[in-house]
């Protein structure tokens, strides 16, 4: 689209905000680059902005509260600056759109989950006088590749390697707004790895709902493991970390791929919501407590030295003390290395909003904390064992009032795991990967030095 030469797009500022998972902080850097490529002029606030985008969540209560939130806050600077459109993007505005026009008429414009590659389209539209646009695409079309802009960490990013979800499990709304499981081709992902390691990132983290079933629909089999040795051969990519993969799909050509291929980093994330029989069954889950047990024994038994996260959920309808109970114990055997809880959301639409024994918030918080309580111990177990081994580390950064530098090791995912900090006379580039003798532990995090 032309415009006149007060109404460049170069002179356009844009603001994005990212809200909710990594996978849509993929989809903010695909907008974010079609912004670019279009001669859009990025900047970090919306205060700044002439129109601000907001990629909203809406995967439990919390994240749709934030996603609220932050509309409201970013809706008054329509009155407060010079901020001329505000266009809400994602999940929430997938879900609740004619809910988000009623309250928040400052929204101009909405994005579904698969509209979000028609971002520079609709701001062309909303300069050139259109209101109240809508891009709805169908939520189970696979976008097309888009130019990318990576956001955060310019040496770690993330690889979203399909779309949507096929599980049927009983809380969880994700397939009403996402869509069926769509595996994004192979050549195209190791396309885009390349340009992504191209533009510096030295570590790839791959995620979907489920990364484990990847290919199933598009090869007839699961591909995960070609996929993660046609990346291993990238030259200058040298961490491949794996979320979300779901236990049960969990194969014996992954174990392999993962021993043999050096590249690939021995943490591997599987949720599991819950370790009981009649919770799984109710949630709609595969997993069984015998087959978990097999599976953590199995890949540690191959993998001495994995590294073992999981997600739980707790308070979910019917739970009783007897099962939170043999949840801890079972915990407390498997010794996980990392672990993240949720309270169980109610989410509208969903087979368990629907089931009788809704458990009291009080409760579920209880439940929570006591887990949270046990994992810590566990944690500290884990770590201090590590004082006086070696690793290696990936620099994130530097803290001049402590005078420490900030690191990584394969042990730790951005932002929902530990760090490791270390003592160092010399300085250090940010995504540089170096040896390290552990000297220290906490709960969560690690204390070491460089090796000479």
């Amino acid at each position: 689209m032309e415009h006149s030469a007060e109404n460049k797009t170069e002179d356009f500022k844009v603001a994005l905000i990212s809200l909710g998972c990594d996978k849509n902080t993929v989809d903010s850097e695909e907008m974010l680059g079609i912004l670019a490529s279009r001669g859009y002029q990025l900047v970090e606030l919306p205060e700044d902005a002439d129109a601000a985008v907001v990629n909203t969540c809406c995967f439990i209560g919390d994240a749709m509260e934030e996603s609220i939130n932050t509309l409201f806050e970013v809706a008054a600077y329509k009155q407060e600056s010079g901020l001329k459109y505000l266009i809400a993007a994602g999940c929430l505005a997938e879900r609740y759109k004619d809910e988000i026009r009623k309250e928040i008429p400052e929204v101009d414009a909405f994005l579904g989950t698969t509209g979000f590659t028609k971002i520079a389209d609709v701001l062309d539209q909303l300069r050139a006088g259109e209101e109240q646009i809508a891009v709805f695409p169908d939520v189970n079309r696979l976008t097309e590749e888009s130019p990318r802009k990576i956001m955060n960490r310019p040496y770690t990013d993330y690889l979203k390697i399909a779309e949507g979800c096929d599980k049927k499990c009983t809380y969880c709304a994700i397939p009403k707004f996402r869509g069926n499981y769509r595996s994004v081709p192979m050549e195209r992902l190791v396309k885009t790895a390349e340009h992504l390691v191209e533009e510096g990132v030295r570590e790839l983290i791959l995620v979907a709902q489920e990364t484990t079933v990847y290919g199933v629909d598009l090869y007839g089999e699961k591909k995960l493991p070609e996929l993660l040795r046609r990346l291993a051969k990238i030259e200058d990519l040298q961490w491949i970390r794996l979320l979300y993969c779901y236990p049960e799909e969990i194969s014996d050509e992954l174990i392999r791929t993962m021993k043999e291929e050096p590249k690939v980093l021995h943490y591997i994330d599987m949720p599991l919501q819950h370790t009981e029989d009649r919770v799984l069954q109710r949630m709609g889950r595969r997993l069984t407590k015998a087959s978990l047990y097999e599976l953590v024994d199995r890949l540690r038994q191959e993998i001495p030295d994995i590294t073992l996260r999981t997600t739980l959920i707790t308070g979910f309808p019917g739970e009783t003390e007897e099962e939170h109970k043999a949840l801890m114990e079972t915990l407390d055997q498997l010794e996980f290395d990392r672990l993240g809880v949720f309270t169980y959301s109610r989410e509208e639409g969903t087979i368990a909003a629907d089931m009788p024994d809704q458990i009291p918030e009080e409760t579920k918080i209880r439940y929570r904390d006591e887990i949270m309580e046990l994992q810590q111990e566990i944690s500290l177990d884990k770590n201090e064992s590590l004082v006086g081994n070696t690793m290696d580390v990936m620099i994130e950064g530097y803290i001049p009032e402590d005078d420490v530098y900030v690191a990584r090791s394969y042990r730790d995912a951005p932002e929902v795991d530990g760090m490791v900090f270390l003592n160092a006379d010399r300085e250090y580039m940010s995504g540089t990967i170096l040896p390290v003798r552990i000297t220290g532990a906490a709960e969560y995090d690690l204390v070491a030095e460089p090796l000479e």
